[in-house]
């Protein structure tokens, strides 16, 4: 297709994505929620692979993240979210996620299925899905962000020792800084708009 276009100097076209600002979510309307990895040194100079989830409340930009030592399960990311919503003291009215294989199956004529797993667990919690495009982080562009800001500031050049450590001075980083810094697109500090 390149020699034809050369030859024939037609110009390819470039599909330019339009774009529109999102308006800032309720408070209690959004939590986004994705998956990270990353890979980390040893406090005995090896290297392991650590997974992650990470949420993100839409109105305050509230973190919070768990880390384990092994690929998630469905049960794995149904405990994490119980523990967000203790860490957050609630849950929100919606949860956005992309088509994740730990909570969404297949499509049957554009209706996406969850697991059955999960599905018995937002029925059980009575909470709203949103599952985003396939393979279109721009449509959640809050939470991969906060994704990339886990791997390039909590994880960077740390040393892991055990998940709990771990764990533990993740809730302390979120105290710190990932929830204390001033945002940019908000100007305010996460942890005080949680609170209001």
């Amino acid at each position: 297709m390149k020699d034809i276009r050369e030859v024939y100097q037609i110009e390819k076209k470039v599909m330019i994505r339009q774009y529109e600002a999102v308006p800032e979510q309720p408070m209690g309307k959004q939590l986004q929620v994705d998956w990270g990895e990353t890979k980390q040194k040893t406090t005995d100079n090896k290297e392991i692979k650590l997974y992650f989830i990470a949420f993100v409340l839409a109105h305050s930009r509230q973190k919070y993240m768990e880390w384990q030592a092994r690929p998630f399960t469905t049960r794995d990311a149904i405990r994490c979210h119980e523990h967000a919503f203790q860490f957050y003291g609630g849950r929100t009215e919606e949860i956005v996620y992309d088509q994740d294989h730990l909570i969404a199956v297949s499509e049957n004529a554009g209706q996406l299925l969850l697991t059955t797993e999960f599905q018995h667990y937002v029925n059980e919690r009575e909470f709203n899905v949103h599952l985003c495009r396939k393979a279109d982080p721009e449509s959640k562009g809050m939470i991969e962000n906060v994704v990339k800001y886990i791997k390039g500031n909590f994880a960077d050049s740390r040393v892991f020792s055990d998940i709990e450590d771990w764990n533990s001075r993740a809730l302390q980083w979120l105290q710190r800084t990932g929830n204390h810094q001033v945002h940019q697109t908000t100007k305010k500090r996460p942890a005080e708009v949680f609170l209001l």
